[in-house]
């Protein structure tokens, strides 16, 4: 099932175990991308979160991620996060934080 969830980002659950990202993750996205995430992977068994899909990021995109990451920990239940785009993995550089979405 692929819906939108909101201007700019949707989800793609038609991988099994997979939770796809598309389109944007930024501070006009984040908030509504960060609830529509956890709530998909709370309602599912999605255990790899795929961004290859996402077009654009910022800082708030990347915040967003690190809090699914966080919040699945937290709950025990690990999250691979895999096709981060070059542009996240960058600025998750330059904030010391690559090494959580590596």
């Amino acid at each position: 099932m692929t819906g939108q969830t909101g201007q700019g980002f949707r989800l793609d659950t038609t991988t099994p175990a997979t939770l796809g990202v598309d389109g944007e993750l930024s501070f006009d996205t984040a908030a509504a991308a960060l609830q529509a995430i956890q709530s998909a992977l709370a309602a599912g068994s999605a255990s790899r979160l795929d961004l290859a899909g996402v077009l654009r990021n910022d800082s708030a995109g990347l915040a967003c991620i690190l809090a699914v990451m966080a919040g699945a920990a937290r709950r025990g239940r690990p999250l691979q996060v895999v096709h981060v785009p070059a542009g996240m993995q960058a600025l998750a550089q330059v904030c010391e934080v690559d090494r959580l979405i590596a």
